[in-house]
C-alpha cells in the first residue's frame, strides 16, 4: 500500500503532525509512506522515524507522485491542497474541505479553534485511525549540556519579540548564552550576543535537544524544545497558546491574552507587553520545577 501525505509547510508545523504521522504508520504498519514536504527539512522528518521516503515539494506546488492508494491531508482545508492531491489520481484522499468533491474524497469540516496537534489527530481518528496526541516527543540525540538557547527570529514580524529584549535577556542568563539564527537571520541574531550560531537544521535541533534552556517565540525551535523535552520559555502573541502552544512541560508560556494578525511585520502588541522581568523570572522557575502537564501562563 502506498500512502501520500501533504504537509508542505515549515518545521513547527511537521512537529505538530508527528501524532497523526505516528498514527497512520500504526495503522499501517506495512504501507509504504511518503512525506510531501520542503526538502530542508529532510534531518527532521528522519528523526519522526516513521516515514519512508521525503518527496521536496513547496508549499502548493505541483506534487511529483502519481496514483497513492490513500492520500492524506495534513496541509490545509483546500480547495488548493486538495486539488494538488487529487491530481495525483489516489484512489482515496482523506482532508478536511468545504463544498463538494467527487467519490474518492472524505471531508470533514474544519474545526476552526483547536489546538494544531489535536486538529490532525481528529481528522484521522473521524476516519477510524487512532492517533495519540502526546505521541509527540523525539529520541534525545545526546546528554543534557549547559548550554542556553536563546533564538530571537520567526518567519512573521508579528511573533518577533524586539532584539534588544532578547540581548538584556542573553546578558542576563550568562556566558553559557548560544545565540541561533534560521537562514538569513545572522544580522538579526548578532543584534542580540555575539555568540551566533547559525548551522544546519541538524546542528539546530541537536543544540535544542541537549540544551539546559531555550527561549524563544512562536516558532518551529519552540517545537523543537517541546519535542526533546527541553525546558523552555515561550513568548506568545498575536497566536494563543491554546492553539499552537505546547502540551506539555517542561515549559513556561508568556501570554498577555490578546491576539491579532500573525503575518503583520511589526511586533504584535499583545507580544510587546511581555517583559524582560517575566522572562528572565520565568526562566528561574522552569528550570526549577519538574515537569507539568500543563504550561504556565501569564495574562
Amino acid at each position: 500500500m502506498r500512502i501520500l501525505v501533504l504537509r508542505a509547510l515549515g518545521l513547527g508545523d511537521l512537529l505538530t503532525a508527528v501524532p497523526a504521522l505516528r498514527g497512520l504508520r500504526a495503522a499501517f504498519p506495512r504501507a509504504e509512506i511518503t512525506l510531501a514536504a520542503p526538502g530542508w527539512l529532510a534531518d527532521a522528518v528522519s528523526r519522526i522515524e516513521v516515514v519512508d521516503a521525503l518527496l521536496p515539494t513547496a508549499e502548493l506546488a505541483p506534487i511529483d507522485f502519481h496514483r497513492p492508494d490513500l492520500a492524506v491531508n495534513l496541509h490545509g482545508r483546500g480547495p488548493q491542497s486538495v486539488e494538488r492531491l487529487l491530481a495525483t489520481q489516489p484512489r482515496r484522499l482523506i482532508t478536511y474541505a468545504d463544498g463538494r468533491w467527487d467519490e474518492r474524497v472524505t471531508a470533514l469540516a474544519w474545526p476552526a479553534e483547536q489546538h494544531e496537534v489535536l486538529r490532525w489527530c481528529h481528522l484521522l481518528q473521524r476516519h477510524g485511525i487512532h492517533c495519540d496526541p502526546d505521541d509527540f516527543r523525539l529520541a534525545p540525540p545526546g546528554e543534557r549540556t549547559g548550554r542556553i538557547v536563546v533564538h530571537p527570529g520567526a518567519s512573521t514580524g508579528a511573533r518577533r519579540w524586539p532584539a534588544e529584549r532578547y540581548a538584556e535577556v542573553a546578558r542576563a542568563l550568562g556566558p553559557e548564552v548560544v545565540i541561533t539564527a534560521g537562514p538569513g537571520e545572522e544580522d538579526l541574531a548578532r543584534r542580540v550576543g555575539p555568540n551566533v550560531v547559525a548551522g544546519t537544521l541538524a546542528d539546530l535541533m541537536d543544540l535544542v535537544g541537549t540544551a539546559r534552556l531555550v527561549v524563544c517565540g512562536d516558532t518551529g525551535v519552540a517545537h523543537v524544545a517541546t519535542a526533546y523535552r527541553t525546558p523552555s520559555v515561550l513568548l506568545f502573541g498575536p497566536v494563543p497558546p491554546a492553539l499552537w502552544g505546547p502540551r506539555r512541560g517542561p515549559h513556561r508560556v508568556l501570554w498577555h491574552g490578546t491576539t491579532g494578525d500573525t503575518f503583520a511585520d511589526v511586533p504584535d502588541p499583545g507580544l510587546l507587553r511581555i517583559t524582560v522581568e517575566e522572562v528572565l523570572d520565568a526562566a528561574g522557575g522552569v528550570l526549577c520545577e519538574s515537569e507539568s502537564s500543563a504550561p504556565a501562563t501569564s495574562a
